[in-house]
């Protein structure tokens, strides 16, 4: 799939992302925003977003974070902080749909990307129409750091670098930098509960029920802050529900949206 590249000047530093325009190019109807996990980007998408914008009406904008896919900078000398999912929300996520004039988004954010969309909505609650939060993360659990262990090693001795490089320009820096701090002792505290209970846009929350990196504490967690949130819960589904079950999230985002709109 083409992507565009954009140049963006954040307060510390310069940063060039790649995106793409998905479903309706229609620069009239709204914009869903497609923020990946943390070992995504924009290929590895895959045609979902299409899928999913074409059945809503709607634009589609996927990019792939700093250090993922095809986007700058590639390589990091530091160890990501334990903030790096509120930087991304405070400063790359405004500064891009700002100098591509995009206003009142909705936003659809997977893993690492749900949290940063839920942070995204805390921090500017006038700013976002609604989120799409799938398989989020609101707090550190056992099963997360279990598993992210599990993928280091499947990444060091069982092929999951090979699969990754065809879709990150450094996938190294993309993996280790993601990897290291989910297993940082600094970052077992992390925790995003106080932020999520002052959202007040349309918020949906999916999960699969097999879901490997999380218990369904996390979207469980977020109607308990939110009792106006809609929560559901997919069968047989695992961390990836737009791949294990896309048809399922397609229904609930497409009747969520209906009733949001």
């Amino acid at each position: 799939m083409h992507t565009d590249r954009i140049e963006l000047d954040l307060a510390e530093h310069r940063i060039h992302l790649e995106y793409r325009w998905a479903g309706n190019h229609d620069p009239q109807t709204p914009v869903m925003v497609f923020l990946h996990e943390g070992l995504g980007s924009v290929a590895l998408w895959k045609d979902y977003p299409d899928r999913l914008c074409e059945r809503l009406g709607m634009r589609g904008l996927v990019y792939s974070r700093p250090g993922y896919g095809r986007s700058m900078p590639r390589s990091q000398d530091e160890p990501w902080a334990p903030d790096f999912m509120h930087r991304q929300a405070r400063d790359v996520l405004p500064a891009l749909l700002h100098a591509l004039d995009i206003k009142r988004p909705w936003l659809f954010g997977h893993s690492d990307g749900g949290s940063i969309a839920l942070l995204y909505a805390a921090i500017f609650p006038q700013s976002v129409a609604g989120v799409i939060a799938v398989a989020p993360h609101i707090f550190v659990e056992d099963i997360s750091i279990a598993s992210i262990t599990l993928a280091r090693t499947a990444y060091l001795q069982q092929g999951l670098r090979e699969r990754l490089a065809r879709y990150h320009d450094d996938v190294d820096s993309a993996f280790f930098g993601w990897n290291g701090i989910w297993l940082s002792p600094a970052f077992r505290d992390w925790n995003i509960e106080k932020e999520v209970a002052t959202i007040r846009c349309p918020l949906l929350a999916v999960q699969g029920e097999d879901d490997e990196y999380g218990t369904l504490r996390q979207v469980t967690g977020i109607r308990d802050l939110l009792p106006d949130a809609t929560v559901v819960a997919i069968p047989a589904c695992g961390h990836s529900p737009h791949r294990d079950q896309p048809d399922a999230l397609s229904d609930a985002v497409e009747a969520f949206v209906a009733r949001k709109r």
